[in-house]
């Protein structure tokens, strides 16, 4: 491997707040730092709601009078944390309907 990737995974090893992130399935070094690095510190937001505001993943919503469209994901954030929690998702995703469960 790539001595840049290899510095990456000894980053997320070392640091306490990656490694609980990797826990969950699918979350690999990437997803974890990236992550981390874009919301640095959680006093900055009231809420978990205004995280995913911060990085585009919340719906936009059109009311007028009578209509309540919905409407799309504004895509506000970064895109490459989107995209590494897009497939950090995806893999639980896949992991929870093919795995086998875990003894708990």
């Amino acid at each position: 491997m790539g001595e840049l990737y290899q510095r990456v995974k000894q980053a997320a090893r070392e640091d306490t707040i990656c490694r609980r992130f990797r826990i969950v399935p699918g979350v690999g070094e990437i997803a974890a730092l990236s992550f981390k690095a874009t919301v640095d510190d959680s006093a900055h937001f009231k809420s978990s709601r205004t995280v995913g505001a911060h990085l585009g993943l919340t719906l936009r919503r059109f009311r007028s009078g009578e209509t309540d469209n919905p409407g799309q994901i504004p895509h506000a954030g970064d895109v490459d944390v989107r995209a590494a929690l897009y497939a950090a998702a995806s893999a639980l995703l896949m992991c929870s309907i093919t795995c086998e469960p875990q003894g708990l």
